[in-house]
């Protein structure tokens, strides 16, 4: 009687959950599709609501929020008649740019950190803005050969944790946000296409 063979693929079900739990707990918001994010600003808002999730974290932690070395952070800053006058291409440059400020200023200040507390959240911080590129670099643009300008991208440095959560959170409802608007506005359609519609 002929055995059956086990696949190389196949393994203790415990060890697949355990496999698909670690990956689902470092990458949530990617799960939804990116077209909900870019056309639909409720998806967009419950994504920027770990801000929230963070502070009241932070209000668990003992001692002061002051990082052990300042966190170089972007031009969040948004002028309207600036932003009007630059091309999707442009605000798309400027917005990943901002995104990958960030990303490696919350990095070095979670490497230097001793405080276990700020390490966890600068942590829950990094992989927020990986979620975040990880959504924008889906994007199917075109002749993206703009690149931001010193000023538009270069900011200031902060100490303060508390500091660097404000400013990420003025990011996600300033230039990001009205780059998805832009973007649903534009030519390349997004929306429509992906819902079918003319």
């Amino acid at each position: 009687m002929a055995t059956l063979q086990s696949s190389p693929l196949c393994g203790p079900p415990g060890l697949l959950l355990l496999l698909i739990g670690v990956i689902t707990s470092h990458l949530p918001e990617v799960q939804a599709a990116p077209i909900d994010f870019w056309c639909n600003s409720p998806d967009r808002k419950m994504m920027a609501n770990m801000i929230d999730g963070l502070k009241d974290g932070m209000a668990g932690c003992v001692g002061p929020d002051t990082l052990s070395s300042p966190v170089q952070l972007p031009n969040v800053g948004l002028s309207m008649a600036e932003w009007a006058n630059k091309t999707i291409q442009q605000k798309h440059s400027e917005v990943i740019g901002a995104l990958k400020m960030f990303q490696d200023g919350v990095q070095g200040a979670r490497d230097q950190t001793t405080v276990q507390c700020q390490t966890q959240m600068l942590e829950r911080l990094r992989q927020s803005i990986a979620n975040y590129l990880v959504i924008i670099n889906r994007l199917q643009i075109q002749n993206d050969t703009g690149t931001p300008s010193h000023s538009a991208v270069q900011g200031s440095s902060h100490t303060s944790l508390n500091k660097v959560l404000d400013q990420f959170r003025l990011l996600l409802k300033g230039k990001l946000e009205y780059f998805a608007i832009d973007l649903q506005e534009s030519n390349f359609r997004i929306c429509k296409v992906e819902h079918g519609t003319t």
